[in-house]
């Protein structure tokens, strides 16, 4: 097989601000032959088809031809295969010229992975971006820092609750249930992804009835509250529901990123007149990413991305809970959150999912401070009601900034709060309602 010298590039080799490097992991039967999958990949995702055309002149593909600048396999057999090897595993790398995918996300991801993926074990695990190219993008409006300087809140780590039940409350009903929340100390408060604007709770009604209870709330406590209303709707009602809201005083929103699409997204984080913090909801990004050889990574899907389009927040899967995630997934996903990146700021991981008062000691020993902890029915279901749920919270927050643990904490009159949370659901290592559930 003769390959054109133009497909087979170093990445040193190549001018960085004209192309951007999508990285994949492929498999494929053992007796492939990888450069040609590779350079397969390459041309049907930028200039070629499956049989020469008249149009794709030498010129043509100088301009806008994808380069291999990386195949990898793994293992790097060089000799004859065992016979136990069927499948071959390798790291693919291709540059994409920037002209040929402009700044939309629907068009970078129908060049990154849109035909190929259906070529079966294909996944797109990574995307480097020019200096100039990723200046097109704003970022968070807000991100970790906004956040903190609304909340008047720098030294510890946040604390979210997600109202349940998920569905069924009218607007009366949220907000009593949010005005209980708040009073135990709860810094962000987010809707269930599954209420929107539904007839039985629509949104301006519930912004009014909810603001309304968190400023009394914030009096009696003397704390502020966050609440992110759930705007997703059609594409062509997002910004007017995210401007109703506001005006019905809204503090936050929240968006079903994957959903709604990265693009609309991106259009509300960037709008001057949402002028608010937006949470980003990993609804989908499953279908996209829980595939171990298809799809695209977790950290694109939950991280990267995300934080491109401008969500100032975000929630993530946790290993402790309800939903299998690997540990070595959330802390890169998590880590990717927040790492330095140019000009945009890190957004604040939101780690939930089947969290209790008995993961605090651990979440805070992998993030520090910089970590929002989101629980629903911790808070919520807590055996000495909503209000102490939320407390318990705090009380665990407080002690382990101090140095004591939570057992210790637990030895304290003063958190019976938190003791009732652990009696109920164990120290995460010790004794874990998910980890009995496990088991």
């Amino acid at each position: 097989m003769y390959v054109d010298p133009l497909f087979m590039q170093f990445p040193d080799g190549i001018d960085r601000e004209e192309f951007v490097i999508a990285t994949y992991y492929i498999q494929t039967n053992r007796d492939a032959e990888a450069v040609k999958y590779a350079c397969a990949v390459a041309v049907e995702q930028t200039s070629g088809t499956w049989t020469p055309v008249p149009g794709e002149t030498h010129e043509l593909r100088q301009k806008h031809l994808g380069r291999v600048v990386g195949l990898y396999e793994i293992p790097a057999y060089i000799g004859e295969l065992p016979n136990t090897v069927l499948e071959r595993q390798y790291i693919l790398r291709i540059a994409f010229p920037v002209v040929n995918i402009g700044t939309a996300f629907s068009m970078m991801m129908t060049v990154f992975v849109g035909n190929v993926s259906f070529m079966g074990k294909l996944k797109l695990m990574d995307i480097e971006f020019p200096e100039s190219y990723l200046a097109q993008f704003k970022g968070p409006k807000f991100g970790t820092q906004g956040l903190r300087d609304l909340l008047g809140v720098q030294d510890r780590p946040l604390l979210n609750n997600m109202i349940k039940p998920c569905t069924g409350l009218n607007p009366k009903q949220t907000a009593e249930l949010a005005y209980e929340v708040a009073l135990g100390g709860v810094d962000i408060i987010k809707d269930d992804e599954l209420t929107a604007d539904q007839p039985y709770c629509p949104l301006v009604d519930r912004v009014k009835e909810v603001m309304k209870a968190l400023k009394a709330a914030d009096e009696q406590k003397g704390e502020k509250t966050i609440y992110t209303f759930n705007i997703t709707d059609r594409t062509e009602k997002l910004r007017d529901n995210a401007l109703r809201a506001i005006e019905a005083g809204a503090n936050g929103l929240m968006v079903n990123t994957w959903t709604i699409g990265l693009d609309a997204a991106r259009m509300l984080a960037e709008d001057p007149d949402i002028n608010v913090p937006i949470l980003s909801h990993p609804d989908l990004q499953g279908a996209l990413s829980v595939s171990d050889y298809s799809g695209i990574s977790v950290l694109l899907a939950n991280a990267k991305l995300p934080r491109l389009a401008g969500m100032d927040m975000a929630i993530i899967l946790s290993p402790y809970g309800k939903f299998p995630f690997s540990m070595d997934a959330f802390l890169n996903n998590t880590y990717a959150m927040s790492s330095p990146w140019k000009h945009i700021k890190p957004m604040m991981a939101m780690p939930g999912g089947g969290t209790t008062q008995g993961h605090i000691e651990e979440l805070m020993h992998k993030f520090g401070n910089n970590v929002i902890i989101a629980a629903g029915g911790a808070v919520i279901g807590h055996p000495m009601g909503t209000v102490a749920g939320g407390k318990a919270f705090r009380q665990g927050i407080d002690a382990v900034m101090k140095g004591i643990s939570l057992k210790e904490a637990c030895q304290d009159p003063a958190n019976k709060e938190l003791k009732a949370a652990i009696d109920a659901w164990g120290i995460y290592g010790e004794k874990n309602i998910f980890d009995l559930k496990k088991s």
